[in-house]
């Protein structure tokens, strides 16, 4: 699930003129559930204080006090940079537990800045102000995106948007191959030259090019080129980690469920971060109206314990995990699979800024080769801003002058 959501008007204008009609506008609504109970988010605080109960509430407020007078003076860490906006027993309680499920490991080993991108225009004050006045408003655009009400979603997920964009492509001639994969890249200390492509069948072919943008990991790019950087370019791009994931869709034999387009879980009792409800995302995304099917994502690392457990162990595993989080009746799941996805997140630690620096201050001697997207530019950015990057690339392609970063 991802909301299409953006203020940059050309990527909403591309969106539009990709699916038109097929372009449904939806209803948002995520809660967090935390110690059995549901939790609105973002926050309205009757809901919040009822659920938590007036104690937790006070000590809450007090933390939130204190955060506010006397903050860390250091904001190195997500830690840090959560709890000095929303006080140290906000983020125990609803940021700890389920970052920590995302990245794997500990909130003071992730960089402040992973927290400025993704939590950016959300403080708690705003939170309040929008629970009882509604979203604050500048010239008639929503300013606070975490608290938008509705968002625009493809009627068969985000998958249809790229489908639709390559039947274009292809009826204006263009050609889009896929299921291949870049193994090589061929350059001369200047320019890339070549690109080698594996196909499904095996088969292998050098394809020359004048400009070449890449969306694959920084990761596996550096190790693709022919001949390899310098000794202290690799050794930066060895300190680059990923985080990776997979989804276990389950069939529920149910009309509907609850009414969440995707719920997190707080809870470290279960292993699930985050369940998505694929019919409150749109109707047409469960080809049997009399079912449901919910998403339960697992962020893991390639070749651990859930990684390499079997897809029957998985679905049964998320259909324990449904049930004893009370989101299903018992024993109404009908079956389900899986979706493996390796290096979904590009980790945001505390050295993967200076690596980063490096390695892209020697791919910029490679001036017809341009990194665009998250993976692209290890850079966990929302849609909009990694399809921006892509634009700004083809527009350089084309002869003007932008920085793709």
């Amino acid at each position: 699930g991802h909301r299409f959501f953006t203020k940059v008007d050309y990527v909403q204008e591309l969106w539009i003129e990709i699916l038109g009609d097929e372009f449904l506008s939806r209803p948002r609504l995520s809660r967090i559930y935390y110690r059995g109970k549901m939790f609105d988010y973002p926050l309205k605080p009757m809901n919040a204080l009822l659920g938590l109960g007036i104690f937790e509430s006070v000590r809450i407020g007090l933390s939130y006090l204190r955060a506010s007078f006397f903050p860390s003076k250091e904001e190195r860490n997500f830690e840090q940079w959560v709890s000095n906006r929303f006080g140290k027993r906000l983020f125990e309680i609803f940021f700890k537990t389920y970052t920590e499920k995302v990245w794997g490991i500990p909130c003071d080993q992730i960089s402040a800045e992973w927290a400025a991108q993704r939590i950016k225009n959300l403080d708690l004050r705003a939170a309040v102000i929008n629970a009882f006045l509604g979203a604050r408003k500048r010239g008639g655009k929503e300013v606070i995106t975490t608290l938008i009400e509705r968002f625009q979603y493809p009627r068969f997920g985000p998958g249809q948007m790229w489908r639709a964009c390559a039947d274009k492509l292809r009826a204006a001639g263009n050609q889009v191959e896929l299921g291949s994969m870049v193994t090589r890249l061929r350059h001369d200390g200047q320019r890339v030259i070549a690109a080698t492509v594996k196909r499904k069948d095996g088969a292998e072919e050098e394809v020359a090019a004048p400009h070449f943008v890449s969306t694959m990991p920084v990761r596996d790019l550096l190790r693709a080129l022919d001949p390899p950087p310098p000794p202290e370019v690799i050794a930066a791009n060895d300190r680059l980690r990923y985080r990776d994931f997979l989804t276990v869709a389950v069939i529920v034999d149910a009309e509907e469920l609850f009414p969440d387009n995707w719920i997190y879980i707080h809870a470290p009792d279960v292993k699930v971060g985050r369940i998505q409800n694929y019919k409150n995302w749109s109707p047409d995304m469960v080809p049997d109206a009399s079912k449901t099917a919910l998403g339960l994502e697992y962020f893991v690392q390639e070749g651990d314990e859930l990684w390499a457990m079997s897809d029957e162990d998985l679905v049964a595993l998320a259909t324990a995990e449904c049930e004893r989080l009370d989101l299903v009746p018992k024993g109404s799941v009908e079956g389900g699979s899986v979706i493996r996805e390796k290096k979904a997140y590009p980790v945001y630690d505390d050295v993967y800024k200076e690596a980063l620096e490096e390695i892209r201050a020697w791919l910029g001697t490679l001036e017809n080769l341009q990194l665009v997207g998250l993976n692209g530019q290890h850079r966990y950015n929302n849609q909009d801003h990694s399809m921006m990057s892509g634009v700004f690339a083809a527009r350089n392609i084309a002869g003007e002058q932008h920085d793709v970063w």
